[in-house]
């Protein structure tokens, strides 16, 4: 698997557990951290990592028909 799939996947998971703590977690109590602002954390993360993923992804491709 390539570095751009990988980060593609990668980033797909992450946005989307953090859109499941978001969703779900607002009358969980957790001492330390609030698991509704985790899930946004989570979901900024995996959005960026799967900008990342897509534009690689996408150079690749456009590198290798250049060629």
């Amino acid at each position: 698997m390539s570095k751009a799939r990988k980060n593609l996947l990668e980033g797909v998971g992450t946005l989307l557990v953090g859109l499941v703590l978001w969703l779900f977690t607002e009358d969980v109590e957790v001492p330390v951290v609030t698991l509704t602002k985790v899930g946004v954390v989570m979901m900024c993360v995996g959005g960026v990592q799967t900008a990342t993923g897509l534009y690689q992804v996408t150079r690749t491709s456009a590198g290798s028909r250049s060629r």
